[in-house]
């Protein structure tokens, strides 16, 4: 039978894929993980990845296994998860898969009282803004909006309960091409715009009064979505465009008149994150921990 460790460091870097990106999240070196994978593939007799200098991929074999390894480690950390309801404290690791706006506008108010509160856990953020399934990502739970949750996911509210999107434009920017009036007007202006992993381009949606605009500006600078929203902002007050974001992420320039509020008025409100995880699984120690520190914070809140 193949050691657990040897099968861990499979699922590790085909979820990775590759030697170092699974090196880094697991806290060891490419090489041990290396020696790790071939020793599996010794033991079965098969090629489990194809490698190559620039990327890591299954192969057939190596597919149907981490389908099947998938839930079944799961349901081994769940076992051994049993013994820490006789510890004094949780301990463990606990991953979260998160956007990028929960990194900058909800974790920072959560973390570092969580840390203190459990110091023989250990935290670690994926920070992603594709929607994925958490289980397959090798993650305990998410941070997403509701209109991105699964049926049978059980989601914890947590962060702001009420947000809105903001637009907003360098003053020198105003001045030289105008400020819009209506969200319409923005087709004829230099917007900022940004795109997901996927391809896909979201528009920019207002609402005044129960009427809902949605409008597709013209970009002359278009950005990935997460990874690229400080260069849209940075770019937003260097006169370059009109931005439209979170207006938790823009009110510092807002508030320093670096920007200036366009269309506020329609500026639309959406309701708050969820942390989320599924309900077909035991909860781990350490996510039950933070679902009750998340949820006695937003008592508090």
């Amino acid at each position: 039978m193949a050691e657990l460790g040897d099968l861990q460091a499979f699922v590790a870097v085909a979820r990775s894929a590759g030697f170092r990106e699974a090196a880094r999240a697991e806290s060891t070196s490419p090489s041990r993980l290396s020696e790790a994978v071939r020793r599996l593939e010794t033991k079965l007799g098969v090629r489990l990845l194809h490698r190559t200098t620039r990327s890591v991929v299954p192969t057939e074999a190596g597919a149907r296994l981490l389908d099947r390894l998938s839930p079944a480690l799961a349901e081994v950390e769940s076992a051994l998860d049993v013994v820490n309801g006789f510890r004094d404290r949780p301990a463990g690791t606990l991953r979260l898969n998160v956007s990028v706006s929960a990194t900058r506008l909800v974790l920072p108010a959560i973390v570092p009282g969580f840390l203190e509160a459990y110091p023989d856990i250990r935290l670690e953020l994926v920070v992603e803004e594709s929607f994925v399934d958490v289980l397959d990502a090798g993650c305990d739970a998410g941070i997403r909006y509701d209109e991105r949750l699964e049926q049978d996911m059980i989601a914890v509210p947590i962060g702001p309960r009420e947000q809105r999107f903001a637009t907003a434009a360098a003053p020198a920017y105003l001045g030289r091409y105008g400020r819009p009036e209506h969200p319409r007007d923005l087709l004829a202006h230099r917007c900022i715009r940004s795109r997901f992993a996927s391809g896909v381009m979201p528009g920019w949606e207002f609402e005044r009064d129960g009427e809902v605009v949605r409008v597709e500006p013209p970009g002359q600078l278009v950005v990935r979505a997460g990874a690229g929203t400080d260069l849209a902002v940075d770019a937003a007050v260097a006169g370059s465009g009109i931005v439209h974001l979170f207006e938790d992420w823009l009110r510092p320039l807002l508030d320093t008149g670096a920007l200036e509020p366009v269309l506020e008025p329609w500026w639309q409100r959406f309701s708050g994150p969820f942390l989320y995880y599924p309900g077909r699984r035991l909860v781990p120690a350490p996510l039950r921990a933070f679902v009750d520190f998340v949820r006695g914070s937003q008592a508090q809140g």
